[in-house]
């Protein structure tokens, strides 16, 4: 077991996607699967801030309600392309993340985590009240993808089944470009401000820089999950600003266990199946998703996956 985990993680990007090709067909259906890989894509980029870097963030929402909005605006006021209204709304969580990120590395510890909250919450007003674009309390509508060709192969987005792999596309680059920033020097950086932020200090690294950096590539994948959500939904709800969402992205980090690579998805998935079932027995599914987080919290902190490796003692870092 331990030899086939080593073998996962050395081909940790070709392992996530083949499972997640086949993943819709292990689903009730593919509306979940869909929302699975969106939020799981939304756990990965906060993970990379979070689960590497140490730095909790509640501000998170913002991003993926920015790529949201700036997705659906352009294709609603401006008839943009999808897939340049995509790139706006990764663009636009990017400069988001440059700003929030700005003003809040200069804090540590709480203090970070209730300036992205505060500043999360500036973004939630500003997009409430921005009602001619964004619709206000009702949201954004109309937001659709028109039938398109690829290699002259015509993709009907209005397929779940279909749209599900044109969403994976976008999930496995994005994989892709969060396996190599961790392979990178950058990666080295990011787990050393983790362990020790004034050690790293001393070592010459430039943490600030580090942590502006990481924040905006956490902010710019969030986003890239929001422009998803938008062409997925076909409307944009002011909920994807509030903190709620936030809240969200910890929990999965946490229930799959943060800092590693495949936890945020174990995560949504553990997470979305279990309000799916339970949501057809009670109403109150949300008291029950709350027992089971503070049961891995209290129990099982390393998260579900995170568990896994570590009874199988495999500590490779990163996985």
């Amino acid at each position: 077991m331990q030899s086939l985990l080593s073998l996962i993680s050395r081909h940790r990007v070709l392992a996530c996607g083949l499972f997640l090709s086949v993943f819709p067909f292990l689903m009730p259906y593919e509306t979940l699967a869909i929302n699975i890989l969106i939020f799981g894509l939304f756990a990965m980029g906060f993970n990379l801030l979070f689960g590497y870097t140490g730095l909790l963030s509640f501000g998170h929402a913002s991003f993926l309600g920015i790529g949201s909005y700036l997705t659906g605006i352009s294709i609603v006021s401006f008839a943009l392309p999808w897939a340049t209204a995509m790139l706006i709304g990764v663009a636009g969580a990017a400069l988001g993340g440059l700003i929030m990120g700005f003003l809040a590395i200069r804090t540590r510890g709480i203090y970070f985590s209730m300036v992205t909250l505060a500043l999360g919450q500036i973004i939630y007003y500003i997009f409430y009240k921005a009602e001619r674009f964004t619709g206000g309390e009702n949201g954004l509508r109309g937001v659709k993808v028109d039938p398109f060709k690829i290699f002259g192969v015509a993709i009907d987005f209005l397929n779940p089944l279909v749209k599900y792999y044109v969403i994976l596309t976008f999930v496995i680059g994005a994989l892709w470009l969060i396996s190599r920033i961790l392979n990178s020097p950058l990666g080295a950086v990011m787990r050393a401000i983790r362990e020790n932020e004034k050690r790293a200090r001393a070592c010459g690294f430039d943490v600030d820089r580090t942590k502006l950096l990481v924040f905006v590539l956490s902010a710019a994948i969030c986003g890239l999950a929001g422009s998803l959500r938008a062409l997925h939904l076909s409307i944009v709800p002011i909920d994807s600003l509030h903190y709620l969402q936030s809240g969200q992205a910890v929990m999965m980090s946490i229930l799959g266990g943060m800092g590693t690579f495949f936890g945020p998805f174990v995560g949504a998935i553990a997470m979305f199946y279990l309000e799916d079932v339970v949501t057809t027995f009670t109403k109150h599914w949300m008291a029950i998703i709350g027992v089971v987080f503070m049961f891995f919290v209290l129990f099982f902190p390393q998260g579900i996956w995170g568990t896994i490796l570590s009874k199988l003692k495999f500590t490779q870092a990163g996985d």
